[in-house]
């Protein structure tokens, strides 16, 4: 499907998919709502040495790039990072993104890198982060074993809906570990009823600029 390259409130870029009205991120700040929701509400929600990440849409790479820089510079966890696309970008879209500028740009060139790495098998970014890019759909595709931290990044529920729905929230709890975080932007009712049916404990955070919650669940 075709998708534009559009700015966010914060400067950072999106993508838009006229066909489904649809964007990769909020138009109120991509780089901010991925930082509160993923980084802030999800990875320095966990303090283990080693954090598997289970991610739902690699998309543009954003999360991805933000869990990489955090660790290379805090030096606190070693990563092994799984994210789950059905539909990868090309590179000469992903070349547009200003996020390597913007985000990092003194090791820009890594926000690429992530991009370039060869799909269905580990890849050694850093000692810290070692990346498996699956392309399949999350739905059916294969997961780790204790997931460590889930973050759930698929299109919005009504845009959606088949990444939305009680078989996944099960799959997704049966393979995390005890202590384990899932986080979401979408903090529909009927999204939290879902996961806290799957077993996940609960609770609705504060959003990010323009959003008013979002959700977070821990496998008690």
């Amino acid at each position: 499907m075709e998708k534009e390259l559009q700015i966010t409130a914060d400067g950072s870029h999106t993508l838009y998919i006229p066909a489904m009205d649809e964007h990769y991120h909020s138009v109120n700040g991509a780089l901010q709502e991925s930082r509160h929701i993923f980084i802030e509400a999800g990875l320095h929600a966990r303090e283990k040495d080693f954090i598997r990440i289970v991610e739902v849409g690699f998309g543009t790479g954003l999360n991805a790039f933000l869990t990489f820089k955090d660790v290379e510079l805090s030096q606190a966890h070693h990563i092994d990072y799984h994210t789950v696309e059905l539909y990868p970008l090309p590179l000469d879209t992903i070349r547009t993104l200003n996020y390597g500028e913007l985000i990092w740009p003194e090791r820009k060139e890594l926000f690429l890198a992530l991009h370039e790495a060869e799909w269905n098998t580990p890849v050694s970014i850093s000692e810290r982060f070692t990346l498996h890019k699956i392309e399949g759909n999350s739905n059916a595709c294969e997961l780790p074993d204790d997931i460590d931290l889930i973050y759930f990044d698929a299109f919005a529920p009504e845009k959606q809906p088949e990444m939305w729905n009680q078989e996944i929230y099960n799959r997704l709890y049966a393979h995390t570990a005890p202590g384990g975080v899932i986080v979401t932007y979408c903090a529909k009712g009927e999204v939290r009823r879902g996961m806290q049916a799957a077993g996940f404990e609960m609770s609705r955070l504060p959003g990010p600029p323009g959003k008013r919650h979002i959700l977070r669940g821990i496998k008690n």
